[in-house]
């Protein structure tokens, strides 16, 4: 694991060089993968690395989760909460959208099934949109926390925590994060806590998946033999379908 910090602090080292920046923005949303994220890019910075915690609307306890993470490693930070920013968008963009003509328009209720995730997402771009602010004023870069098994699958939100100038642990699959995790000294409670990604109050990443870190990972790992057939026909779907977030938007060209 010593050399994989190695191998991925040079890199980031070389993205600085290339890009003529002297660090990273990093969103601390007080789970593992931000948390290995921040320390690597302070590892590679020479400490030229900042934290943003943005509530919004969150569970209490991941921004005390966040504030632990930057504590252990000394790192600055940067609290923003989000929540009325996004109340109050969520509410013109409801209000803008039912404006619409009745054939047309999405009726948005509060709560209903198929408004949930534009809801969710709403959340993450507004992270992203307060991460880029932070990194262009101080001449940074923006650190993704996506790793391997979230970005195969599309396990996250386009142009939200999928937007980011690199992504240090992208190559990783869930357990080698945890594993480099270990190697990092990153709190034992951080490394234990259940995977979420903070969407709403009690949402779990297996929850919201429908299946386990273990079993994507034995199919990425071990191919379709390696899961049910059933679970194997899913995550080949999922593939499929979130193949536009993994690729820069078409153009006609592209599709020619």
């Amino acid at each position: 694991m010593k050399a994989d910090v190695t191998r991925i602090t040079d890199w980031l080292r070389q993205r600085m060089t290339a890009s003529a920046t002297r660090g990273f923005a990093v969103g601390l949303s007080g789970g593992l993968d931000s948390a290995v994220v921040l320390r690597l890019c302070q590892l590679a910075s020479d400490g030229q690395v900042a934290g943003l915690i943005m509530p919004c609307g969150s569970d209490p306890r991941d921004e005390a989760d966040a504030r632990l993470v930057a504590d252990h490693f000394s790192a600055p930070v940067v609290a923003l909460d989000l929540t009325s920013t996004n109340d109050t968008l969520l509410w013109q963009l409801r209000t803008a959208v039912e404006a619409l003509p009745s054939t047309s328009a999405v009726r948005l209720k509060e709560g209903g099934e198929s408004t949930r995730v534009p809801y969710a997402n709403l959340r993450p771009r507004l992270r992203m949109t307060s991460l880029y602010f932070v990194a262009n004023l101080l001449n940074y870069l923006v650190a993704g926390t996506g790793n391997k098994s979230e970005l195969m699958t599309g396990y996250f939100t386009k142009y939200g925590d999928g937007a980011a100038d690199v992504l240090p642990i992208g190559h990783l699959l869930k357990s080698e994060v945890r594993q480099l995790a270990r190697a990092l000294d990153v709190p034992p409670s951080i490394i234990d806590k259940t995977p979420s990604a903070g969407l709403w109050l009690g949402q779990t990443d297996e929850a919201e998946m429908g299946f386990k870190y273990d079993d994507l990972e034995a199919y990425l790992t071990g191919g379709p033999e390696a899961v049910s057939p059933a679970l194997a026909l899913r995550l080949e779907r999922m593939i499929r379908a979130s193949d536009h977030k993994r690729a820069l938007p078409p153009t006609p060209e592209s599709d020619g």
